[in-house]
């Protein structure tokens, strides 16, 4: 199954902002992470992906210069999340009435490669759920990145952080859209988010006594939805860039990401010439 990607780029670091002397005031997905916007790479990951149609790009315009090699769109920043998702999925739904399903993606994850995507793609439709919603559990990504010092939600079973790539059925633009402007306005602080959804799932959270799937299921009965964990093995999709020290971590790791592939670029251009000798 194709699906349009929806690229959340709204996000502009004001005086505080821990960005904002990166940004320069301009958008946080414009900042540089190894010769590139941040969003580029998120373009290049979504635009060599198979499962990918078209990508909506919210909160930038063609004037930005960014790229992909598949249909691309723009939309106006909204000034919120949500509204920037409506606005997104409402596109999507413009260039093609009869979609289902679309890819909610952050512009500050750019890390994120396009077998990700497709994996993300495929696990998801394994079942008909309305929302697919990631995580990393606290081993992966620390084994990935171990100073990245993200936020993790404490569970029973494991301690997780959530992913900046998920899937949702275009239905959740016009169902429960109060509940989600809570939510996502408290995405940062898994606790606040619990209060949302019920005191005593608060309580329950903060003595540790759900697991994940437990979690799921209490979130899924009181928000009202079908809903599914998708536990990745692979930290990149759940590193986002939040802190200047995050930032770091994106330029020196995607700097040895291009060192690396010009270096097996050179390797198989010499096997190549070789054979043709």
């Amino acid at each position: 199954m194709l699906m349009d990607a929806i690229v959340t780029a709204g996000g502009i670091p004001q005086p505080g902002d821990p960005l904002y002397e990166y940004s320069n005031g301009a958008s946080k997905a414009l900042i540089d992470v190894a010769g590139k916007p941040m969003v580029q790479w998120i373009l290049d990951a979504l635009g060599e992906s198979k499962s990918i149609k078209n990508v909506i790009v919210v909160g930038l315009t063609a004037k930005s210069g960014v790229t992909c090699k598949k249909p691309m769109h723009f939309a106006s920043n909204q000034g919120r999340m949500l509204a920037n998702i409506v606005t997104g999925v409402n596109k999507s739904l413009e260039l093609n009435p009869k979609n289902e399903y679309v890819f909610i993606v952050s512009s500050d994850i750019p890390a994120v490669k396009s077998d990700m995507v497709d994996w993300l793609a495929k696990t998801a439709m394994q079942t008909r759920d309305e929302i697919y919603y990631g995580v990393c559990p606290r081993e992966v990504m620390e084994a990935r990145y171990p100073t990245s010092k993200r936020t993790y939600t404490k569970l029973k079973d494991m301690q997780v952080c959530g992913a900046d790539i998920n899937i949702i059925h275009v239905n959740q633009v016009v169902q429960h859209l109060e509940t989600w402007e809570e939510l996502i306005g408290n995405r940062k602080s898994p606790l606040r988010q619990a209060a949302v959804i019920g005191w005593d799932t608060l309580f329950q959270l903060a003595t540790r006594q759900f697991t994940l799937d437990g979690l799921v299921q209490r979130t899924c009965e009181r928000v009202g939805i079908k809903g599914r964990a998708i536990i990745w093995d692979q930290a990149e999709p759940c590193m986002d860039v939040d802190k200047p020290h995050q930032l770091e971590i994106m330029r020196a790791d995607l700097e040895e990401y291009k060192r690396k592939l010009k270096a097996a670029q050179r390797k198989a251009a010499k096997a190549e010439s070789a054979k043709q000798k």
